[in-house]
């Protein structure tokens, strides 16, 4: 490719706080239209924001795991626009200074590392929304809703680091990794609770000064992502291959398409005429609650992706899946704090555990199958009274029942059987009803060892102890 594209990213995430950033109307979703509303967020003359401190809270803990800079005295500005779902004509938000600055993500692209920066993050309200409905008597008509009105945001601003659509979702599934885990984001994308604009411009390969951008505007899912930056990449390299040039614009996805369409030209700072708000003071944040947020914060992906392989000995692969989400990490570290043999609880949790959520569309916290139960489980697997495979039925059990794995093996009669002249009849009937294969075996093919094995398992309904199973099984072949 003969363009070099350069691609920078404005993530909006919505914040998980009970109620909005100037005011206590809720932020609950779904509730009927215009019925979390109050003189504040309808913009109401003489109605004056009052800063909810939980917002600080949450931006100072989105910087410093962003390894941002958190600025000691931030203000709030008016970015002034219209549209009809913006009650106050006017958008409160950040400018000059932002509470946030100068931060940082590492990304991984085909097994390259690359750190992304981070201009700013800031703090800002959400502004309503528009529904457009077709009528039999009227047509089309649109309607607001303005519950949403004033419902916190943090807008983060990557730096123009970016040079594909495969590092853009790479750098946006790690920003919304990290905003989940530390709980100040649902990453609900479909409901719009982290969703991004990207700005996309291509310039010849070996130049220094950008190409124009087109904004792409409120993006909702990794997959557009990619499909709306793939195609503006497309559609600019087309205009300057027949020598035309790209008209800076702000540009619309269409996910039915696949294409993107113009919207409206792009502003630029001087067309929202922001100044200081004169309804809220400077904010100032001090170095203690700053030091405050930082030791609440959880531990973070990469650090816990690096603590399962150095600490609990866990293949990439397993740290890599276990980390992705705190709710499946935390579920891990709950059971190996009860049964301290980190690689069988991994295997576990990786197979049957996210099988069974995802059949049943469940989140972790609503799992059956407690970290107690399943330690308790591996437990009896360890002590030989169920085997591995046994194990799998009494899992299902506690899954569809909630019960003990003791009291299911109890009533269920699953108890491993260990005696020796038990397994040895056992085998020697396998044995008697197959001697083709056995003849087979001492000629030389020795993969049929699995065949008996497996002939033993069945016969003894899982419950035969595998290891004396494998033991004598062998030394009975051998003659």
């Amino acid at each position: 490719m003969k363009y070099q594209v350069v691609i920078g990213l404005e993530v909006h995430v919505q914040l998980l706080t009970n109620t909005k950033i100037f005011c206590g109307c809720s932020t609950r979703f779904g509730a009927e239209p215009n019925s979390q509303t109050c003189p504040v967020c309808l913009g109401l003359p003489g109605a004056l924001p009052v800063l909810n401190k939980k917002v600080v809270e949450y931006a100072i803990r989105a910087g410093l795991a962003t390894s941002c800079s958190i600025a000691p005295r931030s203000i709030f500005a008016r970015k002034n626009y219209f549209y009809p779902d913006l009650p106050k004509g006017y958008q409160i938000s950040q400018y000059e200074l932002p509470i946030c600055v100068d931060g940082r993500l590492d990304i991984e692209v085909d097994g390259e590392t690359k750190r992304i920066g981070i201009t700013r993050i800031h703090m800002e309200e959400d502004a309503g929304k528009l529904v457009h409905l077709e009528t039999m008597e009227a047509g089309e008509k649109s309607y607001v809703d303005l519950n949403r009105a004033c419902t916190p945001l943090l807008e983060v601003v990557s730096e123009p680091d970016m040079r594909s659509a495969d590092e853009a979702v790479a750098y946006l599934k790690k920003l919304h990794q990290i905003v989940t885990y530390l709980g100040i984001c649902d990453g609900n994308m479909e409901e719009g609770s982290f969703r991004c604009d990207a700005n996309v411009s291509l310039m010849p390969v070996g130049a220094e000064e950008f190409g124009t951008r087109a904004e792409l505007k409120n993006i909702n899912s990794f997959r557009f992502v990619k499909q709306a930056i793939e195609y503006e990449i497309e559609r600019q390299a087309e205009i300057l291959d027949e020598g035309g040039k790209v008209v800076q614009e702000t540009r619309l996805f269409d996910p039915a398409t696949g294409t993107t369409r113009s919207m409206r030209g792009k502003e630029e700072a001087h067309d929202y005429r922001y100044f200081p708000d004169p309804d809220l003071v400077p904010l100032v944040v001090s170095g203690d609650w700053i030091e405050e947020v930082r030791s609440s914060l959880p531990e973070l992906p990469d650090a816990k992706r690096q603590r399962y392989q150095a600490e609990l000995g866990l293949p990439e692969y397993d740290a890599e899946v276990l980390a992705a989400s705190r709710d499946i990490a935390d579920y891990f570290d709950a059971c190996v704090a009860l049964y301290p043999q980190a690689k069988p609880v991994s295997n576990w949790v990786m197979g049957e555990v996210l099988r069974a959520l995802k059949e049943d569309n469940r989140e972790f916290a609503d799992c059956p199958v407690t970290p107690r139960l399943l330690a308790e489980m591996l437990k009896l697997v360890e002590s030989g009274t169920i085997s591995g495979k046994i194990a799998k039925t009494v899992f299902d059990e506690m899954y569809k029942t909630g019960k003990e794995p003791a009291k299911i093996v109890e009533e269920k009669g699953l108890v491993q059987v260990s005696d020796t002249g038990a397994i040895e009849k056992i085998i020697d009937e396998v044995l008697t009803a197959n001697p083709d294969n056995v003849e087979q075996y001492r000629g030389g093919k020795e993969k049929l060892f699995g065949f008996f094995v497996g002939q033993v398992m069945k016969a003894s309904k899982g419950k035969a102890n595998p290891a004396l199973v494998n033991e004598i099984l062998l030394n009975k072949l051998k003659g």
